[in-house]
């Protein structure tokens, strides 16, 4: 560039611009640094922020068509590995990094994406013990959401049939891996909820790699778990793998196959625990028996004891004692008041005027009285003299005093 042109700040800025993106030293650079300054989203969903060190620092910027392979959200002060490529911003003047890729410094970016959705989603109570349904004990359906074709539909299906061949198993066939996976999963537990199609759902597949379970570690598949109505049993990979289908699900299985068993009974167990239940029940059933004959026994002797019947046929012969009795104290006292009458009699009659007259004595009766002494009369009364049998009308002469 010659020295004596006149540039204009454009211009200058164009030219700068072409030499930065010109040197291959800088079409591909690795920046180790912090992030500051994170901003995400805006009408074209590019990120924008500073990467610095302990001396420095750069403006960065990551366009929506790289960040969206990401498989975390960047954050202020996390310390990453950055690919790209210097340029200049021309409006601003300043020059920056372009970024086309970007791995957390340390743990993995699957690792930190895992971590930052699990915290996000435990915040929000997604994982809370209190929203977990319990699993139905006796359940008529089993949906079942993997891949149709591995060894774990297989593996579940094998298990259910044999430990409890009644219940109906309804496959909901799925990727488990890959781009699709996510969107499949959750639309199959979407669907099992919106047909009420099962009482309890498996979901999960076989092991494989961090990348191969990934799928189960995306945010849409635990919501969708957490959303169903319907019991979620997630039984995913290996007993030490661990995703975050696992802390939404209702219930964690280490592998599908043992999700089976958790899902059904062991129809052997019950049978043996029914047959159980019924020995117990009929020697139950003998002891109470045998207790109720007991107690019926004793009432009835104690109804036999206190029977209306014989109580009232012993008061029957009470009273025929009582009747006996009164009977023959009535004529004991009959006889001697009889006796007593005769005696009385007797005084009487011994006492009787009508005897005494029989004997020569007479009633000397004036009037209506009897005369009882000399003075009673005088003479010229006229008197009747009662005998025993009769009546002498006389005259008194006569009357002296002893």
């Amino acid at each position: 560039m010659s020295d004596n042109v006149v540039l204009t700040v454009t211009a200058l800025n164009r030219y700068v611009k072409s030499l930065l993106d010109s040197d291959v030293n800088l079409q591909t650079v690795y920046v180790k640094g912090e992030i500051s300054n994170f901003k995400a989203g805006g009408a074209g969903g590019h990120f924008y922020m500073t990467i610095k060190d302990e001396n420095s620092r750069i403006r960065a910027a990551m366009f929506r068509s790289a960040n969206s392979r990401l498989k975390f959200m960047p954050e202020n002060d996390m310390s990453v590995i950055i690919r790209g490529r210097v340029s200049l911003y021309e409006q601003g003047g300043e020059y920056q990094l372009i970024i086309d890729d970007m791995q957390p410094d340390g743990a993995g970016a699957l690792a930190a994406a895992f971590e930052q959705l699990k915290k996000k989603l435990a915040a929000e109570g997604v994982f809370d013990e209190a929203h977990k349904k319990p699993i139905p004990a006796f359940p008529e359906r089993v949906g079942v959401v993997t891949s149709g074709t591995g060894a774990a539909v297989r593996d579940i299906i094998n298990v259910i049939s044999r430990r409890y061949p009644v219940a109906e198993i309804i496959v909901c066939p799925v990727s488990v891996q890959g781009e699709n996976a996510k969107a499949e999963i959750s639309s199959a537990i979407n669907l099992f909820n919106e047909k009420k199609a099962a009482d309890v759902i498996i979901v999960g597949r076989g092991g494989g790699s961090v990348e191969d379970l990934w799928a189960f570690n995306e945010e849409l598949v635990a919501r969708a778990v957490y959303a169903s109505e319907i019991p979620v049993i997630s039984a995913v990979g290996h007993e030490t793998d661990f995703t975050i289908c696992d802390f939404a699900a209702d219930l964690r299985a280490p592998t599908p196959s043992a999700a089976a068993e958790l899902a059904v009974p062991d129809s052997a167990e019950l049978t043996d625990s029914i047959n159980a239940l019924q020995r117990a029940m009929y020697a139950y059933s003998e002891r109470r028996i045998a207790q109720e004959r007991s107690k019926l026994g004793c009432i009835s002797s104690l109804i036999e004891k206190n029977n209306p019947k014989v109580v009232i046929e012993s008061y029957f012969l009470r009273i025929d004692y009582i009747y006996d009795s009164l009977k023959n104290a009535a004529g004991l006292c009959l006889e001697r008041n009889r006796s007593k009458l005769n005696e009385t009699v007797l005084r009487l009659d011994a006492c009787s005027p009508l005897k005494i007259m029989s004997k020569g004595y007479a009633v000397a009766v004036k009037g209506s009285r009897i005369v009882k002494s000399v003075t009673d009369t005088e003479p010229g009364d006229e008197i009747d003299l009662k005998l025993a049998d009769g009546t002498a009308r006389c005259e008194v002469k006569e009357v002296w005093k002893k």
